[in-house]
C-alpha cells in the first residue's frame, strides 16, 4: 500500500520495470496544460500557464477582460463578431 500522500488520483501512476525486473509503480506530478482557442487551437494569450498561479490571482486576472476571454484567441473574437454585425447590417 503507498503511503497517503501518493494515494490521491491527482498523481500520475507510471508502471516501471526495475533492473531486478520487478515491475513498480512510480507517481508523478502531471504536465501543465497550456490554454488554447476553441475555435482554431492557437494559445492563448492573457492567461496564464502554471495552475499554482491560477490560483494564488484573482478572477479579473485569470482571463482577458473581454467577449469570449479565456476561450477564444482575439483573432476569433474579431471575425465572430465582423461576420455577426455584416449580418445585422445586411437584413
Amino acid at each position: 500500500m503507498p503511503r497517503p500522500a501518493l494515494r490521491s488520483r491527482s498523481l500520475k501512476r507510471i508502471k516501471v520495470r526495475t533492473p531486478s525486473g520487478e515491475t513498480v509503480i512510480h507517481y508523478e506530478r502531471r504536465k501543465h496544460f497550456i490554454p488554447r482557442c476553441a475555435r482554431c487551437g492557437s494559445i492563448l494569450s492573457g492567461v496564464p500557464r502554471d495552475p499554482v498561479d491560477l490560483r494564488r490571482l484573482p478572477k479579473s486576472m485569470k482571463r482577458p477582460e473581454r467577449i469570449f476571454g479565456g476561450v477564444l484567441c482575439h483573432k476569433c473574437v474579431e471575425e465572430i463578431l465582423k461576420s455577426y454585425i455584416r449580418s445585422m447590417v445586411s437584413q
